[in-house]
Order: C-alpha cells, then structure tokens, then sequence
C-alpha cells in the first residue's frame, strides 16, 4: 500500500498523490477519524444523489445554489450525518 507525507497549506488543503487517487477510483472522498488516525474513503456513487438536480436546473433554479444543494444531499446520504 502506498504511503505519502503531504504538506497542508494555510488553507487546509492537501494535494493526493496521484498513485493513491487511481486507487481511490473517485474524485470524490469521505473523512472519517477513527481512533485518531484519519481514514480517506473514496465516493463511488453520486447519480443518485444528483436527480433531483437535474429536475431542478432544467426548472431555470441557480446553477451555484443547486450545485452546493446536491452535495450536501450526497454528504448526508454517505455519511449519515448533516451538513451546516
């Protein structure tokens, strides 16, 4: 399994080798903290999540605001827990 140490910047950002984001197979990835170790888990299906967007943006709804909408419903579906 590969390993990588990644600088965060001033903004919380981390850049994911390349390696590891192929074998995360997602562009999409869920944080937990288990036992104070950090645990990156890759999303691999968000279709679901994003119908009602699609009825919405053909409804002539803000791009941005729909955006932001359907990845909190794809958070709290795979995590189970709210969004703020």
């Amino acid at each position: 399994m590969p390993t990588a140490t990644m600088k965060i910047t001033s903004k919380g950002q981390v850049t994911i080798p390349k390696e590891i984001r192929e074998l995360l197979k997602s562009d999409v990835v869920t944080f937990d903290v288990v036992q104070s170790n950090v645990v990156i888990r890759p999303v691999l299906d968000t279709a679901g999540s994003l119908s009602e967007y699609a009825k919405n943006v053909k409804a002539g709804s803000s791009f941005k605001k729909l955006k932001d909408k359907a990845w909190e419903e794809v958070i709290r579906e795979k995590t189970g827990k709210k969004t703020s």
